[in-house]
């Protein structure tokens, strides 16, 4: 049965992050503090480690003290900010105001890269008439990536775990998705790298699909078999 409607996740799902070394380095460049190879290979290592860069690797663990933010850093534009920076303040840099800089960095669009096969995955959704939503646990408004890689025009609504204080798994964060775009649960496939967070779509009676978290470069078409799952509009509309 052909789908109405498809959710997609953001991070490692339509976009992935720079790499750790290329967002430390796009800051240092910008300020009077460069480091050695060396150092600069040292302190992207320590901050891959302790999960600093979100969107990229999960923390190899993450400190009691900041256990509890960790858990609900979605829910908020301040705790996602307090949650990271905290995991970056963990490495020494040369000056403590480059883990704010960082963090600054990632909301940028220039560190983020559209998977290959999303605008033409995006496209083709549009083209026949199936609506998409971006479902996104996140501390900030990610719009402005989407208008800079020029999909903005394929997405009809973006819901924003940070703007509803709510995080998925929480099935009424999908629930508002769908009712944006005036689909029935059973009518939509939700499509996301994470079985946790994104399955939690199937609770509501969504399709889920999943993608594997790789760099850009490693996945090349694992979008694709969307157009599939969400199958041809019927005669008559989408």
């Amino acid at each position: 049965m052909a789908k109405t409607a498809v959710l997609f996740d953001f991070s490692g799902t339509l976009f992935r992050i720079e790499s750790t070394e290329s967002w430390l380095r796009a800051v240092l460049d910008a300020t009077d503090l460069p480091l050695s190879e060396r150092e600069l290979t040292e302190a992207a290592r320590g901050l891959e480690e302790a999960g600093a860069l979100p969107g990229g690797a999960e923390p190899v663990r993450v400190p009691e003290e900041l256990a509890g933010l960790w858990q609900v850093r979605d829910r908020s534009a301040e705790q996602h900010r307090a949650a990271y920076t905290g995991m970056s303040r963990r490495v020494s840099l040369p000056d403590p105001a480059l883990h704010d800089a960082l963090y600054d960095r990632h909301r940028t669009p220039q560190a983020w890269a559209p998977y290959p096969d999303a605008p033409e995955v995006l496209r083709t959704l549009r083209e026949r008439g199936v609506a998409v939503g971006v479902v996104s646990n996140i501390g900030w408004d990610l719009r402005p990536v989407f208008r800079a890689h020029g999909l903005d025009a394929y997405v009809d609504t973006y819901v924003l775990s940070y703007e509803h204080g709510i995080q998925k798994p929480d099935p009424r964060l999908f629930a508002m998705a769908c009712a944006a775009l005036g689909a029935e649960p059973e009518d939509v496939l939700m499509v996301g790298d994470s079985r946790e967070a994104d399955g939690g779509a199937a609770a509501l009676g969504c399709a889920v699909h999943f993608v594997d978290h790789l760099p850009v470069a490693e996945r090349p078409d694992a979008l694709r078999p969307v157009l599939d799952l969400a199958g041809r509009p019927r005669p008559g509309g989408a």
